[in-house]
This record gives structure tokens, sequence and C-alpha cells, in this order.
């Protein structure tokens, strides 16, 4: 399938699940990342939750990254020029939500995207040899391409792997894990 169609597919098999089931598979993909052996690492990305579009709730994840002591990087979108800044999250940051209800910090303490060790990165769809679609605007390849090249890139998804995404660029940047409530995908 091409990633439009994938985008499509999975909008709303995610748009037909229950509030309590995004809960359910969201705290089973939490447990899954604890099998992980990424652990040693203290510069975590994660992103906020977009509640609209029944996105993984990465609370979950985020309390054990507080449990663990990790420095937790969020970030904030900018439309115009396609790029994110990256905030360490700390008691006093504030959140807000954008237009597009993506929960954003207001500001707060810069952080390098090349000083990032793991990154949690949001998707649609994906398939088996680590490919993802998103929602079609890039903001984590250009991001993910200013990584550095060890930096462990972890798709979360609440359904299996494709077989194969169609229509994949060469700017596309692959994921080293994949994570779902049932399966631990390695790449």
């Amino acid at each position: 399938m091409t990633k439009s169609e994938l985008r499509k597919k999975y909008k709303a098999l995610r748009n037909d699940l229950l509030l309590s089931q995004v809960d359910d598979l969201s705290m089973s993909i939490a447990n899954q990342i604890l099998k992980l052996s990424i652990w040693e690492h203290s510069i975590y990305h994660l992103f906020l939750s977009i509640e609209e579009q029944k996105e993984i709730n990465t609370d979950y994840i985020l309390n054990i990254l507080s449990g663990k002591d990790k420095n937790i990087v969020i970030s904030k979108s900018d439309f115009k020029t396609g790029l994110m800044t990256h905030f360490l999250l700390t008691d006093n940051t504030k959140i807000k939500k954008n237009s597009y209800n993506i929960p954003e910090p207001i500001d707060g303490i810069a952080i390098a995207p090349d000083t990032i060790e793991v990154v949690f990165v949001p998707l649609l769809a994906l398939d088996k040899t680590g490919n993802r679609v998103g929602y079609g605007k890039g903001f984590y390849d250009r991001f993910l391409a200013n990584c550095k090249p060890e930096t462990v890139k972890i798709g979360l998804s609440f359904f299996e792997a494709e077989d194969k995404i169609m229509d994949v660029f060469e700017s596309d940047v692959t994921l080293d894990y994949c994570v779902t409530p049932k399966t631990i995908y390695t790449f």
C-alpha cells in the first residue's frame, strides 16, 4: 500500500478505537518498552499525545522516564518552516495546545537534536523493514536527520506492521524498533 492509502486506513482504525481501548493499549505499549535495553541512556525525546487524534497516551511512558530519573525532551512544531525546536521538560514547563491540538511547551531550556539519545516516534503505520507513515508533514524525518546516527529511534503503534510501504523516499528515516501492545519489532 502507498503512504496515503495507509494514512487513510490507520486513521480510520484509530478513530474506531474507544477511549478505554486507547488507554489499555497505551499501557500495554509502555509495559513492552520496559523490555527494551535502552535504559543506560539519559536524554529521551517523547511526543505529547494529540488526544483528538486518538494517539498513544504517552503519559505512561512519561511516568516511566520520570521514575527512572531520565532527562525528558519535548518539542514545539513550526508549521511555517516544517522544523521542531526541542525543550527540556521540567516542573516549570508550561504546556499549551497549538492550533492542531498538539500539546507543546511554551518555552524552556533548548536542547540540540544531536544530544538526544533515544527518540519515541509517533506514527500511523509501519512496515516490517522499519519504514513509517506519519501525518505527512515530514517533521520527524527532518528532526531525526539532525540527530546522531546512533540515536535510538523507537516507533509506537497500536497496530502491527504491514508487509511493505510502497512509496518510501530516500529522505525517510527508518526506525530501530517499533513497539506495539503485543510485539517489539527490531530493525
